[in-house]
């Protein structure tokens, strides 16, 4: 599909709810606020714009395939119970996008509290099973870009993947990170610079060709 065939198709999506497809994410709530509960078109149409990308990004931060879909679900819902407090002071992508990280952080501090197997766990690492099999990396090879790039973040720690990809998929800056990481600043900087050298190294050895810019 072309860029402007997904255009028209955004704008034919947003005549059918009665909606300008001109209208900023910041008219929205306000129609979602105007609206009440009866007239959920407004809110609606704010999924439709973010929900591609927050369902990405809970993917790309949890490394959980078979969660991101709810996760992403209950973003959305914790931003209609919540924009009563959005103030516009940032735009509404962005108060969104703080959401849904603290969201994910949220599940993934769940998680390391009720662990079920961890991979990374030395003792069982080396578990046959639990090894991709060559056929299966074949079968990335064959797949789309983000196909592969999925593949390369899901075998980064922790540690390095979440930083990551809050920097370069949600564009948070160096600061942000350290707060909503509760790690100092040259932490942060550390842990960036690893993780992209890191999946430099990963994406070589997994498919000989440099990732696309």
């Amino acid at each position: 599909m072309t860029c402007a065939t997904s255009r028209r198709s955004n704008h034919n999506r947003e005549d059918a709810l009665g909606i300008d497809h001109e209208i900023t994410d910041e008219e929205l709530v306000e129609l979602v606020r105007d609206a009440g509960e009866g007239d959920l078109r407004p809110f609606d149409r704010l999924v439709e714009r973010h929900r591609g990308r927050v369902l990405a990004n809970c993917r790309y931060l949890t490394r959980a395939a078979a969660d991101s879909e709810d996760l992403a679900q209950e973003v959305f819902l914790k931003a209609f119970f919540a924009l009563g407090r959005f103030e516009g002071r940032s735009s509404f992508k962005t108060w969104l996008q703080r959401i849904k990280i603290n969201h994910c952080l949220n599940y993934l501090e769940k998680k390391r509290r009720h662990p079920s197997l961890d991979i990374d766990d030395p003792d069982i690492g080396d578990l046959e099973e639990l090894h991709v099999a060559p056929d299966a990396e074949r079968r990335v090879q064959m797949g789309s870009e983000r196909e592969r790039i999925v593949f390369v973040l899901d075998s980064l720690a922790e540690t390095l993947r979440v930083p990551l990809v809050l920097r370069d998929a949600d564009g948070a800056s160096y600061r942000e990170i350290a707060g909503e990481l509760g790690i100092g600043l040259s932490a942060v900087k550390m842990r960036i610079k690893r993780a992209r050298e890191e999946f430099r190294s990963r994406w070589l050895d997994a498919f000989g060709d440099p990732l696309s810019d």
